[in-house]
């Protein structure tokens, strides 16, 4: 069985490896780390991802998520802390998965995960401004905006070589992925740059000169280190702590969007302890904190994976190539990477989500960018967090208007009828007020359904029956709200009656309502509303 698999899985498999070497060695630099910690990253990672995780289809290693966060870390404690800080992160996502921190996903809404997105889109683009402009050696800032301010007073020095290089590369990919080439763009692309750059170096090439990826680092070649430094400080923790959360958010993501592809059904529960491992196996050897990879993911269901075994076969070809053809990327010019970042970067960014956000939903939209801002000019964490909030704050304004249903009736039958979180003025002729309360009665909407009451609005109607055939939990600030209601119009001779409630509902009632008991003892609370209706004369479908 697994030799079939691997059959029919190891093309896929190296289809994956291939784009991951490139990408891997420019997330790493982005992530201001050796190129060697990318690769370490993605095999490690990546390996016991495959074997560990639960799904069929994701692919653990390096990504432009995380990669912002990173280089903040590394720019102020340096690189060598960047294998601990991958280690703790991994212990960290332990830690959330006995504490099923998955299922506590749904309360981040989908604005809030594009508007971060989109933040960390941009912070990868920033981040290679000085690349891209030749500007390269620049000092580098932790923070983005910090880094742009360092970068700006340059702009005289700019090598407008370099510029149109970069130009050239981005335009490359956008043609390779709007015409769908077979093969992806950076894999094409990493070999023609690696060419350039060796021909440009060796002179055979007049007046072109790139800053290589061996000017950064020397000579490359795979090797597994561990770690070299382990101080422990507060800002570990935290950075820590902020890379399990974009881990775990991404590696979700990734396998619910693999499902939607395959139609399968991946385990939650394992691809969290998956993640955890991979990251303290990735840490233990040099590597730099991973995370599924959606475009990687998305690769493999592309070309043909039907099992983990083609991530294996990924993990074993990218061990090959490396051994035997690392060597060769030091001839990279660094601009090249800065277009397969940025194209990285721009293929995040999903905007059909904000064009639905914008016709659909622009709240959700206003939300996106205000996370995005955040992120790019604080901290991603920060930015979630203050998005969530302000969600949460609107949603619970949306729910304090006490959502309703009211109809008029009078010996003919219903009136007219109207629903919403707003009452109108009621000029209608009709005796009877059906007043259907939509949804939960609880401490948090029950005061905007009595200041309808309050306000004399139902004073010229004989009977009012309140319909909680919607209501499906009530508090006891909702219960004595209730009792109010009934209160008042009872104060006004206005007869009343309670229709369609649930059993769970009328046991509650019957343990905090005196209103509910004085009524239900007098036969005025009735189990349909045509029930209640017959019993004042008057015929009605209303259930």
């Amino acid at each position: 069985m697994l030799l079939k698999n691997i059959k029919l899985n190891w093309k896929a498999g190296l289809t994956v490896a291939l784009i991951s070497i490139p990408l891997s060695i420019s997330l790493a630099m982005a992530s201001q780390s050796s190129p060697v910690a990318g690769i370490i990253t993605a095999i490690i990672a990546g390996l016991i991802g495959a074997i560990f995780g639960g799904g069929e289809y994701n692919v653990i290693g390096p990504t432009g998520a995380l990669s912002g966060v990173i280089a903040g870390f590394a720019l102020i404690n340096g690189a060598e802390l960047v294998p601990a800080l991958t280690l703790i992160a991994g212990f960290v996502i332990l830690i959330g998965y006995f504490l099923h921190v998955e299922k506590y996903l749904v309360l981040i809404p989908s604005s809030v995960i594009h508007g971060f997105t989109f933040g960390i889109a941009v912070i990868l683009i920033l981040n290679q401004a000085d690349f891209i402009l030749g500007l390269n050696h620049l000092p580098q800032k932790s923070n983005v905006i910090e880094n742009m301010m360092v970068v700006i007073p340059n702009y005289k020095i700019i090598d407008w070589t370099t510029v149109l290089a970069f130009a050239l590369f981005l335009s490359s990919l956008f043609v390779l992925r709007r015409f769908k080439s077979p093969i992806p763009g950076a894999i094409i692309l990493a070999p023609i740059a690696i060419a350039i750059g060796y021909f440009a170096k060796a002179g055979y090439i007049p007046n072109l000169s790139f800053y290589t990826l061996g000017d950064r680092f020397g000579d490359i070649s795979l090797v597994f280190t561990h770690i070299s430094k382990f101080t422990i400080n507060k800002q570990l923790f935290y950075t820590a702590i902020t890379v399990s959360f974009i881990a775990i958010i991404e590696t979700m993501l990734s396998a619910k969007i693999g499902d939607k592809m395959t139609d399968t059904k991946h385990n939650s529960r394992k691809e969290l302890l998956s993640l955890g491992l991979a990251n303290i196996g990735s840490g233990l050897l040099g590597g730099i904190p991973a995370t599924a990879a959606l475009a990687r993911t998305s690769l493999n269901i592309k070309s043909g994976a039907t099992h983990r075994s083609s991530g294996i076969m990924s993990v074993v070809f990218i061990t090959l190539i490396s051994f035997f053809l690392l060597s060769y990327f030091k001839f990279i010019p660094m601009v090249a990477i800065s277009a397969i970042l940025v194209d990285v970067a721009l293929q995040m960014i999903e905007t059909k989500h904000f064009r639905k956000f914008w016709k659909y939903e622009k709240n959700s939209l206003y939300i996106a960018f205000f996370v995005a801002a955040g992120t790019v000019i604080e901290d991603p964490i920060v930015g979630v967090l203050v998005g969530v909030s302000v969600t949460l704050v609107l949603f619970i304004e949306k729910m304090s208007r006490g959502h309703f249903e009211v109809s008029i009736n009078n010996e003919t039958g219903i009136v007219t009828s109207f629903s919403g979180d707003k009452l109108k003025p009621l000029e209608e002729d009709g005796s009877i007020l059906l007043y259907s309360i939509r949804g939960n009665l609880l401490y948090i909407n029950c005061k905007a359904h009595l200041a309808r009451f309050e306000s004399n609005t139902f004073d010229n109607y004989k009977t009012v029956i309140f319909r909680l055939r919607e209501v499906y939990m009530i508090d006891l600030d909702g219960i004595e709200a209730l009792d109010e209601m009934i209160h008042i119009l009872k104060s006004k001779n206005i007869a009343v009656y309670i229709t369609s409630v649930s059993d769970s509902l009328r046991n509650k009632l019957r343990r905090s309502s005196h209103e509910f008991i004085f009524m239900e003892n007098h036969g005025l609370v009735f189990d349909k509303t045509r029930y209640a209706l017959s019993t004042i004369g008057l015929n009605s479908p209303v259930e």
